[in-house]
């Protein structure tokens, strides 16, 4: 086994190396030629920040100075602080819906409720000015309300000063301290965190438990903490060599007193993420042609979990050459996978997964947050609005990967997600993939949705248009909306453009409603076959027809509003309206069967009327 010590040389390289030479652009000079939308903006901020961390008691102090650039053609007459922490709080919005859903997370159930006030979280902002003029502001829950000294104009850039204190709660969800795996700091939505306000207005939404917006940017982040701690996150450590990398050398404990600085920068994201904990250990694995990967877990897990962190590290290589091929080039020079979660969850260049358990569950939960830094890290959709873009093509690609990297050898290793739809869709509980994530009645319906069916959005996708047509429209989508914030239409104006489809149907039906698919055989007679619709959503069809002299041959039927075909091997006939609810057409010999979708790549409600 790799000793821990043994390299602190050649990581002091490694991090001076990813810290002199990012190759990410700012999103301040984003290149708007290289969008579909020449008219797109987005807004842009710089964050410096610098606290003071108190390990005993779990309290910081911190400066933040924010230089926020206005590219809206809007006049700003205030902005908006999410205050993430102060979630943790008995009474508040997150606590009060999480005692009175149906369904609670068995995460969180009421434990907020009984916190004592040493164990809440909190962000208090003492003090904040606007191009060093004193501004008024309110917190309110969450959100930080503040009225502007003079509003922001069109392309103005101004510069926002505050200081503030905060504590880390006991870690209920994703953030904390003292996680049921021992590690002492999760530090995500850790600051005062400017809220995105884009063509749809401000999107100052309360934290009650889902997921992030952000505005895009660089940080600059410095971290006093004590010099025992070893800490894994977002951005490019930049003194490795100041800081004996967390280490305690005597060199560093006659010079340093308590406390060492850890100094980040990070380039054109939309959040910064760190953990901390005494007993990190640090390994690192280099991608051929690709980012330097770390590794943080706790030193003092069980044998069995150090020697599945050592196997994960092969294959978390394998993971993000996978991605990159398929998506598109992982643009950081370095991503940390962080033993720090309740679970797991993605954050910029870097994830917090559990530390524990077998090894299939840890590679697992790595594909799944790797992934994520493309589909919301560098596609950054609105969760709240769009969880599915997020979850689902995660899902999607992340069941793809595991597949082909363990060699399962899947026939089509999304079925699970078309089953947990079809179970939604036939439960009564479902709602459309449009409703804003903490609006669903049932958190059961919200994870189904956003990952279940989200992740059957793409898979399906590759049916109505093709495999390779699917496989060409996600790297189309990548390079074309990486570092904004893209939209549902985005991803089928992508499709429609490699395809020459026309797919609107698809979206509003599958997205914007609850309309199910259903279709049926109705009846043959001799080489004559008779189709039915009878749920409400439209669809090409794929069929296999099976003649009495035991021969087979695949048919298809186009969806007419498609405006053309995929390609395919089959015999294509004649559109098939969608207004017409029975579809009849004759064969050259009799038929002895008919099979609707043998593949069962159509998300069909019930396949017990596919076949006759």
């Amino acid at each position: 086994m790799k000793q821990f010590l043994f390299s602190i040389f050649f990581l002091t390289l490694a991090f001076s190396f990813a810290a002199t030479n990012p190759t990410v652009k700012s999103s301040s000079n984003l290149d708007n030629d290289n969008l579909q939308n020449p008219g797109y903006w987005q807004q842009h901020m710089d964050y410096s920040m610098s606290i003071d961390m108190d390990v005993n008691t779990y309290q910081y102090n911190g400066t933040q100075t924010l230089v926020y650039t206005n590219n809206s053609p809007d006049v700003l007459n205030h902005v908006y602080y999410h205050l993430y922490f102060n979630a943790f709080q008995p009474g508040s919005e997150m606590d009060v819906r999480s005692r009175t859903i149906a369904d609670p997370d068995g995460r969180v159930r009421d434990r907020i409720s009984k916190l004592s006030p040493e164990e809440i979280g909190y962000i208090h902002v003492n003090s904040l000015k606007q191009n060093g003029e004193n501004i008024t502001y309110n917190t309110v829950g969450t959100v930080l309300e503040v009225d502007l000294a003079k509003p922001i104009q069109p392309g103005e850039q101004v510069t926002f000063d505050m200081v503030f204190d905060a504590q880390v709660p006991v870690q209920i969800r994703r953030s904390g301290r003292n996680n049921s795996e021992g590690v002492a700091l999760s530090m995500a939505q850790w600051y005062p965190k400017l809220a995105e306000y884009d063509f749809e207005g401000w999107h100052a939404d309360p934290y009650i438990g889902r997921e992030f917006l952000g505005v895009w940017g660089d940080f600059d982040v410095t971290i006093n903490i004590d010099k025992n701690y070893t800490i894994g996150g977002t951005g490019y450590l930049q003194n490795p060599e100041d800081i004996g990398h967390g280490y305690t050398t005597e060199k560093v404990k006659k010079t340093k007193g308590d406390k060492l600085s850890w100094h980040f920068k990070a380039p054109n994201v939309h959040d910064f993420t760190w953990a901390a904990d005494p007993a990190y250990a640090h390994d690192t694995m280099q991608v051929p042609d690709g980012p330097l990967l770390h590794f943080f877990y706790k030193k003092d897990m069980p044998k069995d979990n150090l020697e599945n962190w050592k196997k994960l590290q092969p294959k978390a290589v394998e993971l993000m050459q996978y991605y990159s091929e398929h998506i598109g080039k992982y643009p950081y020079q370095q991503y940390s996978i962080i033993q720090g979660g309740d679970g797991g969850m993605e954050y910029g260049m870097c994830t917090l997964i559990v530390g524990k358990g077998d090894f299939n569950g840890l590679f697992s939960v790595t594909a799944h947050e790797m992934a994520h830094s493309w589909f919301q890290f560098v596609l950054a959709t609105n969760e709240l609005e769009h969880a599915w873009m997020d979850e689902g093509f995660t899902s999607y690609i992340d069941e793809w990967s595991k597949n082909d990297i363990l060699h399962k050898n899947l026939a089509n290793p999304n079925k699970g997600a078309y089953q947990s739809y079809i179970y939604l869709a036939k439960s009564g509980m479902e709602q459309p993939l449009t409703t804003q994530a903490d609006r669903f009645e049932y958190n059961r319906a919200y994870s189904i949705s956003s990952y279940s069916k989200g992740d059957v959005f793409l898979a399906q996708l590759g049916y109505v248009i093709g495999q390779d047509n699917l496989k060409k429209a996600i790297k189309k989508y990548f390079n074309d909306f990486k570092f904004t914030h893209p939209r549902p239409i985005d991803i089928i104006r992508s499709a429609e453009k490699v395809s020459g489809l026309e797919l609107d149907w698809y979206l509003i039906d599958f997205a914007e409603t609850t309309n199910t698919i259903d279709y049926g055989v109705k009846a043959i007679d001799g080489n004559s076959v008779t189709l039915e619709r009878i749920g409400l959503m439209p669809m090409p069809i794929d069929l296999t027809v099976t003649y009495t002299d035991g021969s087979t041959e695949d048919f298809y039927i186009p969806l007419q509003m498609m405006r053309g075909e995929k390609p395919t091997s089959a015999t294509i006939i004649g559109d098939w309206a969608w207004a017409y609810p029975t579809y009849t057409f004759k064969t050259s010999k009799p038929v002895s069967s008919v099979q609707i979708d043998p593949k069962e790549l159509m998300a069909d409600v019930n396949k017990e009327n596919n076949k006759m």
